[in-house]
């Protein structure tokens, strides 16, 4: 189809156009054809030159398939690996974390009961001190 392009007045918000569609001439219907070049007659040496290309190109592909699938596997197992190396090292930190802390809880029980035997055995001296005292005050009033 064939088009007219009219410019209208000029307006202050700016330019105003006018499309008119002509209907098609008829010199543009008579098709347009390509005269497309003419397939040869393939030998049969070429057929099978084509066929054993295009088997060569499946192979090709699927290797590459198999390829890319092993390589994935190989990254999930890398992955796998890595996550229980992770999760191993996990655990022997918090154990070693517990270890320590039930160490350390150890350590201050321990100090705790020699604190408590040292003000207890402290307590006892200054008694039989007081003690001993008394008697040497009743033996010397006496």
């Amino acid at each position: 189809m064939d088009m007219e392009v009219k410019q209208i007045n000029k307006r202050a918000s700016g330019q105003a156009f006018e499309l008119i569609l002509k209907p098609p001439s008829p010199v543009s219907e008579a098709p347009r054809t390509l005269a497309s070049p003419k397939k040869k007659e393939l030998s049969l040496e070429e057929i099978q030159k084509k066929l054993e290309a295009a088997e060569e190109r499946r192979k090709s592909q699927e290797a590459q398939v198999l390829k890319h699938l092993a390589e994935k596997r190989e990254h999930e197992r890398e992955v796998l690996q890595k996550a229980l190396e992770e999760n191993n090292n996990f655990s022997k930190m918090a154990e070693e974390k517990l270890i320590l802390k039930m160490e350390q809880i150890k350590e201050n029980r321990e100090a705790n009961l020699a604190a408590l035997i040292e003000r207890l055995q402290e307590k006892e001296r200054h008694a039989a001190e007081v003690r001993r005292n008394k008697e040497l005050q009743v033996e010397l009033s006496g």
